[in-house]
C-alpha cells in the first residue's frame, strides 16, 4: 500500500465485539467503542453444551449475564443505536471445558435432531429480536465445522426460516481454516471468517513479515469472494498482546510468554495495511472489548486492545476517510 489514505474506511465495517456484561449498562459503556471510531458493534449472547457429544443446546433466560438475556440484548441494542452504531447479533455456543465448537461429534440421528431443534430454538429467539429491533446484521452460527459439513439440509432450512422473519444482512462465522467447507455462502450476504490466520513466528513481528504473510491469504480470500460474488467480512479478528502473538493467533498466551503490546499493534497494522483497502473486503470486528473493569483488568496478555498500543492503531485506521 502506497498510502494509508487510500483506504476508504467510510465504506468499511469498522467493528468491535462487546463482551456481554454481568450487570446492566448505560451509555457510558458504549461511548468508548465509538471513540475507537467504530461504526459497528457485535452483541454475543452465548448458549452452551455440556460436551461435544451431548447434543442439547442450553440457554437460560433467568440466570447468567445480563448482557446475554433478551432484555439485556434489547437494551444494549438501544444504547448502541443511540450512538449511531450498526449492530451484528452473533449467537455463539460454549462447550464444556472450552472444547472447540467445530469438533461437535454426534453418532445417532436422534442426537443430531436434538441438536438441530435446540439450536433452532436458540437462534430464532435472537432472530426475532433482530427483526423487532431492526438490527443491521445477524450471524447464523460461529465455528461449527462438523455441524455445517455433516448436516447441510438443516442449514439450508434454517437460513430459509430466518429469512422469513428477518430482513437484514446475514453471515456465518467460519473459522480461518474451514471456510472452504461451507456450502451455503450463496444464501448469505457476507462470507464471514474468524480471521486467526498465522502470519508470523517472530516474538515481536516485523511489519514486513506480517504483510508478506498476508499475500497468500489474500489470494485465497479474494478467490473465494469472486467465486461467490460476496464480500469477505472478518466476523472476528484480533491478536493477544504477548510474545509470538502472530504464530497461533487463536490461542491465549502461554505462561512463559511475556506481555508484548508492540506485537499486537504491529500485527493489527499489518492486517489493516494489507487488507482494508481491498474491494472484496467488507471490514470486520475486533475481538474484543470489555465494558466492565472487572472483566478486563488482569488481561494484559489477552485479546482486548483497551489501554494498549493497539488501541491507537485501531482508532487511527478506523478513523481514516477518503481524502480525494
Amino acid at each position: 500500500m502506497d498510502s494509508e489514505h487510500n483506504i476508504l474506511n467510510s465504506e468499511k465495517i469498522n467493528g468491535i465485539t462487546l463482551v456481554a456484561t454481568h450487570n446492566p449498562i448505560d451509555s457510558t459503556a458504549i461511548t468508548p467503542i465509538v471513540n475507537f471510531n467504530a461504526n459497528h458493534a457485535v452483541i454475543v449472547p452465548y448458549a452452551w453444551m455440556k460436551a461435544l457429544d451431548e447434543p442439547q443446546v442450553h440457554y437460560d433466560e433467568v440466570r447468567g449475564d445480563w448482557g446475554e438475556k433478551p432484555h439485556g440484548v434489547k437494551k444494549t441494542i438501544a444504547l448502541m443505536k443511540a450512538q449511531q452504531l450498526d449492530i451484528l447479533i452473533k449467537p455463539q455456543l460454549w462447550i464444556g471445558h472450552g472444547d472447540y465448537t467445530g469438533n461437535i461429534h454426534l453418532t445417532t440421528e436422534e442426537d443430531w435432531k436434538t441438536l438441530e431443534n435446540s439450536y433452532t430454538n436458540y437462534i430464532m429467539r435472537f432472530v426475532t429480536i433482530a427483526a423487532q429491533e431492526n438490527v443491521a446484521m445477524f450471524c447464523v452460527g460461529t465455528e461449527l465445522d462438523s455441524f455445517v459439513k455433516l448436516r447441510p439440509e438443516f442449514w439450508d432450512q434454517l437460513i430459509k426460516n430466518i429469512r422469513e422473519v428477518y430482513k437484514g444482512k446475514l453471515t456465518y462465522a467460519a473459522n480461518w481454516d474451514n471456510y472452504d467447507d461451507v456450502q451455503f455462502w450463496e444464501q448469505l450476504d457476507y462470507i464471514g471468517v474468524d480471521a486467526y490466520f498465522p502470519v508470523s513466528e517472530e516474538k515481536t513481528p516485523l511489519l514486513a513479515t506480517v504483510k508478506e504473510s498476508w499475500k497468500k491469504w489474500k489470494v485465497d480470500l479474494s478467490t473465494l469472494s469472486r467465486k461467490h460474488n460476496k464480500k469477505i467480512l472478518f466476523t472476528e479478528y484480533g491478536y493477544i498482546s504477548a510474545d509470538y502473538a502472530g504464530k497461533k493467533p487463536w490461542k491465549n498466551a502461554a505462561e512463559n510468554h511475556e506481555v508484548n503490546e508492540k506485537a499486537q499493534a504491529v500485527l493489527l497494522q499489518g492486517l489493516y495495511e494489507s487488507l482494508w483497502n481491498e474491494e472484496w473486503m467488507a471490514g470486520g470486528f475486533i475481538w474484543k472489548y470489555h465494558a466492565e473493569d472487572s472483566r478486563w483488568h488482569g488481561f494484559e496478555k489477552r485479546f482486548t486492545p483497551q489501554d494498549k498500543l493497539a488501541q491507537d492503531v485501531i482508532t487511527r485506521f478506523y478513523g481514516m476517510r477518503n481524502e480525494e
